[in-house]
């Protein structure tokens, strides 16, 4: 059962909810077998007008799974830090765990067959991955795209739901949280700094303190 001090629904956190999608390239599609058999499949994707984008061949297991059932999971997640058992026990193990963000998305998979959407999503996929510039803006007039545009499948996935879970110890007594962000700050690890901001944001106890 998902601890409800973790999670973040579509209706109150929205706008967090997009801005994580926003930030993340790579997830996970879910997809049904034909013998019925849960599939997975990693891949890159963007987030444009509150539906998923992905591309790949036109062929293959994942669009012949899609033909078959449009209905689909989606998975982004990140991690932001291991939280050792030892930063609040010297002795058990049982308080090991980890933070991070995750958002799943329940919905329908689309083959988009219009060329000026299907340039759009690449777009805005290219500039998600390729920020620097270095290419020729995707345009469906283009001739010298018009043709890679027919050749290449993008999907859309229209979202029914999406659900989050953000854990960053909100479950956690105050003197707890205060342990474990000491901790963090003394271990300095590239994401230790963000688990802090993260705690600080998301704890109920730093909510109080700051009269939120």
């Amino acid at each position: 059962m998902r601890r409800k001090e973790f999670a973040m629904n579509e209706e109150e956190n929205n706008e967090e909810i997009e801005s994580f999608l926003n930030e993340m390239s790579f997830g996970f599609l879910g997809t049904v077998t034909a013998s019925g058999e849960p599939s997975m499949t990693p891949l890159n994707f963007v987030f444009v007008n509150g539906s998923i984008y992905f591309h790949g061949s036109r062929a293959g297991e994942k669009m012949t799974q899609l033909k078959a059932n449009e209905r689909v999971s989606f998975m982004v997640a990140k991690e932001y830090a291991i939280i050792p058992s030892y930063f609040t026990d010297p002795l058990m193990a049982c308080p090991a765990t980890a933070f991070f963000k995750s958002v799943r998305v329940d919905g329908c998979a689309a083959v988009v067959d219009d060329p000026i959407e299907k340039a759009a999503a690449l777009e805005a996929l290219m500039r998600k991955l390729q920020p620097e510039g270095g290419y020729k803006t995707i345009d469906a007039s283009d001739p010298d795209y018009s043709p890679r545009l027919k050749g290449v499948a993008v999907v859309r996935i229209d979202a029914d739901r999406m659900t989050g879970k953000f854990k960053f110890g909100q479950n956690l007594k105050a003197a707890e949280k205060t342990t474990i962000t000491d901790q963090l700050a003394k271990r300095d690890l590239p994401m230790d700094a963000e688990t802090i901001a993260m705690m600080n944001r998301y704890c109920p106890h730093a909510r109080q303190a700051t009269g939120d």
